[in-house]
Parts: C-alpha cells; structure tokens; sequence
C-alpha cells in the first residue's frame, strides 16, 4: 500500500488516543494534514517526478515516531505491537491490496465547477448518460470504476439531474 494507507491508520491511532483521554500535540496533527496535502499534490503530479514523496515520508515519520513513543508508555505492549503490525502493513509497498483513492477530491476538475459522480444502471447506461450531459452543457469524464463524472455550472447539473429522473421514470 502507499502514504494514504499509513496516513490513515495514523489517524486511527490518534483517534484511539483522544478516546482514551490523551492530548495529542497540535504540530502532529499538523504534520498529518501536511502530509495529506501533498499526498494530493503527488497524485495530481502528472509528470511523477516524485518531488513530494520524501517530504511526505518525513511528516509521516514524525506523527509516527510521536504516537508510537506515546502508545509504549500508556498503553499495553500488545495493543503496541498491533499498531506496529498495521503500520507495517500500511506501509509495505509489494503488498496485493488495492488501496480506495479519496473520493472527496476529484483531479481535473475546475474549482469554479460543481460535479456529480453517477453510476450507470440498466434503465440509464452509460452511453445514454453521456449524450444527456452533453445535451445540458456539462462536461463528463467516465472512471476507471465505471461511474461517470459529470461536471459544469450548478443549474446544468439541476438540469441533469431532472431529465435523468424524467428519462429513468420512462
């Protein structure tokens, strides 16, 4: 797996942390969101000259470093040992599993641009929610999952949503 995968089982942690009553430092909270961040900007990186990746590796190791010394001097040595497991795991980079990218962010999208993600059914398939968005004036990106991104000025994608409804309905 990759940073996200060990960004996010840091988290976990923190969250066991605040559950258990422990503060945990502003600057390692801090780090973590940096980290995501540039996690963003690496993925939007279309050249993947991988500038980023050693900063990445530097916030992750600071969070890590932190809440690992913490969880061995208030927690038990085996709920220690599982997170050191987890991360381990997170971070192994031949493992087989496939990491969820963040569905929150969608890459290539103006900032100006509302957007919906839709995924095609029987009654609408995917060739006839293509020609809807383009007879609304929206743009669309089909995914490598088969959803279909439909992006465009916040009335177009009211209006696609109507006729789809409509067209669905028929």
């Amino acid at each position: 797996m990759t940073h996200m995968a060990t960004s996010r089982v840091l988290e976990e942690m923190i969250i066991e942390f605040r559950k258990k009553g422990m503060q945990v430092p502003q600057n390692i909270l801090t780090d973590l969101k940096s980290a995501r961040v540039l996690m963003k900007v690496e993925n939007a990186d279309q050249k993947g000259r991988g500038e980023t990746a050693p900063k990445i590796d530097e916030y992750l190791s600071t969070v890590e470093a932190y809440l690992i010394t913490e969880a061995q001097r208030t927690l038990l040595p085996e709920q220690v040992d599982e997170w050191i497991r987890r991360l381990d795991a997170a971070s192994c980079d031949v493992c087989s599993a496939v990491e969820k990218e963040d569905k929150w962010f969608v890459q290539g999208i103006p900032r100006d641009q509302k957007w919906i993600r839709i995924e095609p059914i029987d009654d609408m398939p995917l060739e006839k929610l293509k020609k809807l968005s383009a007879e609304t004036n929206l743009s669309f990106r089909e995914e490598n999952d088969g959803h279909l991104t439909v992006f465009g000025n916040a009335e177009d994608i009211k209006n696609f949503i109507k006729k789809m409804t409509e067209q669905a309905q028929k």
